[in-house]
């Protein structure tokens, strides 16, 4: 991608979530950049982890477990941190909400207050997300915008992005956020996500369901174009004690219903099968859409993978690994 590689020889980053499609892509692109990564997760021998890059060291442990993290940042000299260790998925937040809140809200303030005690480190990034936002009616969601999810996992996010602006404000934690749209990519192993759902329902003959009633939009943006965002702010922070605490929007060129990109995926693998739409009433918010100005303007950012090209490369990787992930 477009990571800048002098920024990163011979740094030592922590990933949290690293077992995680965006954890494990952005722990790749560091490694190819001369970095030394710890990848933390309490997930990497669950059914979910991604294929842990070679030369990470991996870490299992829990970013609850404040002690146990500082012990982990002290030790390695870390001077960057990663925060994307979160529970990412919609459904399991609304089942269980107490758990969610924990890993997302609990996790986030443990990590930031680490990194409040230790001034060598020179970025944080936090993972919030889209979904912080809530409902605006379609309205391109711009960073300036009030958070305003209503749902569980929605409220997680926008309260660990409040968390992060409030270490920065109060105690110039060097942090900076993260707001991505729907992260598509080889290695998801969330079958429950409509990408990797539909593709090994395809690769096993079994016809692709959709939750909802494929109605609702979304940006879908290739998980290695927001690894790239990822770093790029981490070295936009370290240099720029300004824009400590400012989040940025990352999201591809296609806004795209499900229905849509399920039919595309058919489509794409040669497939007659027919969806099975379930119109299940979910807390789902009908359109959404990120502006990435800001990104553009004070990051250089710009998504490379264009949704023809990211999807075929996804298809093609569940096709060559799918044996060995489940």
């Amino acid at each position: 991608m477009g990571v800048d590689e002098t920024s990163w020889a011979g740094r030592v980053v922590l990933v949290t979530g690293a077992a995680g499609l965006l954890g494990g892509a952005v722990s790749r692109q560091l490694l190819a950049n001369g970095a030394a990564v710890l990848g933390l997760d309490i997930a990497w021998d669950g059914p979910r982890a991604v294929l842990a890059a070679g030369g990470l060291r991996r870490v299992d442990g829990d970013v609850r477990d404040t002690a146990a993290l500082a012990r982990v940042v002290h030790d390695s000299r870390a001077d960057t941190v990663i925060h994307l260790a979160a529970q990412t998925l919609v459904g399991p937040a609304v089942e269980d909400p107490a758990t969610t809140f924990s890993h997302n809200i609990e996790g986030s303030w443990s990590m930031l207050d680490v990194c409040r005690a230790n001034p060598a480190i020179g970025a944080v990034i936090v993972a919030s997300s889209d979904k912080a936002y809530g409902d605006w009616a379609g309205r391109p969601y711009r960073e300036e915008m009030a958070l305003r999810g209503k749902h569980p996992y929605d409220v997680s996010k926008a309260a660990a992005d409040l968390l992060a602006q409030s270490y920065a404000a109060t105690y110039g934690v060097p942090v900076g956020i993260t707001r991505c749209g729907n992260l598509y990519g080889g290695g998801d192993l969330n079958w429950s996500r409509l990408v990797p759902g539909t593709i090994r329902s395809v690769l096993e003959n079994e016809p692709p369901i959709i939750r909802s009633d494929g109605t609702p939009v979304r940006d879908y943006l290739h998980v290695e174009d927001a690894a790239d965002g990822v770093l790029k702010l981490a070295t936009h922070v370290r240099e720029n004690p300004a824009a400590r605490g400012e989040a940025f929007n990352f999201a591809g060129r296609d806004r795209l219903t499900a229905l849509d990109v399920a039919e595309r995926i058919l489509e794409m693998m040669g497939s007659g099968l027919e969806l099975d739409v379930k119109g299940m009433d979910l807390p789902e918010i009908p359109h959404q859409r990120l502006s990435t100005g800001k990104a553009r303007r004070e990051l250089g950012w710009r998504p490379q993978v264009a949704i023809a090209r990211g999807m075929a490369d996804t298809i093609a990787w569940y096709q060559a690994n799918l044996g060995r992930v489940t």
